[in-house]
């Protein structure tokens, strides 16, 4: 299994920002069918950082079709209209 781990930190960072970019990252749940799982977690110690985005695919070639797929391309120009930073970390999992 691959794993991939995004922070992502917001231009304006408040809790109804926060909210509706948690929300539009889990509008993707169910929607492609390579996404294994999906989770968005928002960091409770207000640190860098404002959400994780957490998701899983079988393979490489999945996650790679996944940043292609329109429905995460949709959600993509959402976020980058909001994001001032962000920091990823990609592994295989023998999970």
């Amino acid at each position: 299994m691959v794993i991939n781990n995004v922070m992502i930190k917001l231009n304006e960072r408040n809790n109804g920002n926060i909210e509706e970019a948690r929300k539009v990252l889990l509008s993707m749940e169910g929607k492609i069918d390579i996404l294994r799982d999906i989770k968005v977690e928002v960091d409770t110690r207000k640190g860098e950082y404002d959400l994780l985005l957490i998701t899983k695919f079988n393979s490489m070639e999945d996650m790679n079709s996944y940043l292609v797929h329109p429905i995460h391309l949709e959600v993509g120009k959402y976020i980058a209209s909001v994001l001032k930073d962000q920091a990823s970390l990609c592994y295989k999992s023998l999970e």
